[in-house]
């Protein structure tokens, strides 16, 4: 009898044991974990506009400017404010040469230059901010700078028509055609063209085929895998004028 008591007792003492671990490991309190905060974006700061060009007109060619002395004349030129914007870069291109000379750090929509008379200019607007690197272009304009009492005015720059700049173009049996149209407020002068053509920057000498055209297109040679430069010059009985260089890829 005192066997199975004593039995009794160490079975009791077993379960008591058991049920104390069980309770023990269920309480248990789990790790606490920090919630970091998450990262506060940086502030999107806008690209400058594109602004809109307004004077001298696009491909006007009677423009004289304030006459500066018997070769020069003053041009100012106008465009519209941009958005975000807080300079901008007036950049004029001499035509005939394709020199670029640079107005920069304008805070107002015009800016007047003198400018050298009986030649053909492109020029654009870049806006910029000061609190990004990012910059936008307006769209090239051109005109010609007729000289003080001119009578005789220079050809309308011819327009480009095709391969337009930046284009990829196929070439079939190694060759493309180049397009483009002209204009002359003259209306009795007789236009021909000279075209620029080549793989180095459009300012090369041309080929004797490439001169004197009276056609508004000309057939070229050219190589797969290529980028080619090209630009026109439309002449009158007196006078010429220029596109600016243009540039293409064959595939």
């Amino acid at each position: 009898m005192k066997t199975q008591s004593y039995i009794g007792i160490l079975l009791l003492s077993i379960l008591l044991f058991s049920c104390s671990a069980e309770d023990d490991s269920g309480s248990s309190t789990p790790p606490t974990t920090t919630q970091q905060p998450s990262p506060t974006p940086a502030p999107q700061v806008p690209t400058p506009g594109k602004s809109s060009l307004s004077a001298p007109d696009n491909n006007e060619v009677c423009f004289e400017g304030e006459a500066v002395d018997t070769s020069n004349s003053a041009v100012t030129f106008k465009w519209d404010a941009s958005s975000d914007t807080d300079s901008y870069d007036l950049q004029i291109t001499n035509q005939e040469t394709s020199e670029t000379q640079t107005e920069s750090g304008i805070t107002l929509t015009s800016k007047e230059v003198t400018l050298a008379t009986d030649i053909s200019y492109g020029w654009k607007v870049i806006s910029k901010s000061k609190d990004t690197s990012e910059t936008s272009t307006s769209e090239i304009w051109q005109f010609y700078l007729a000289g003080d009492g001119q009578e005789n005015y220079a050809p309308f720059p011819a327009t480009i028509v095709n391969p337009s700049s930046g284009a990829s173009v196929d070439a079939s049996d190694g060759k493309i055609i180049l397009s483009w149209g002209g204009n002359d407020p003259d209306e009795s002068d007789t236009l021909t063209y000279t075209i620029y053509f080549d793989d180095i920057d459009g300012l090369q000498d041309p080929s004797g085929d490439n001169t004197g055209i009276s056609e508004t297109s000309l057939e070229v040679s050219v190589e797969s895998g290529k980028t080619y430069y090209w630009r026109v010059k439309t002449s009158d009985e007196k006078s010429s004028s220029f596109t600016l260089v243009y540039s293409f890829f064959v595939n």
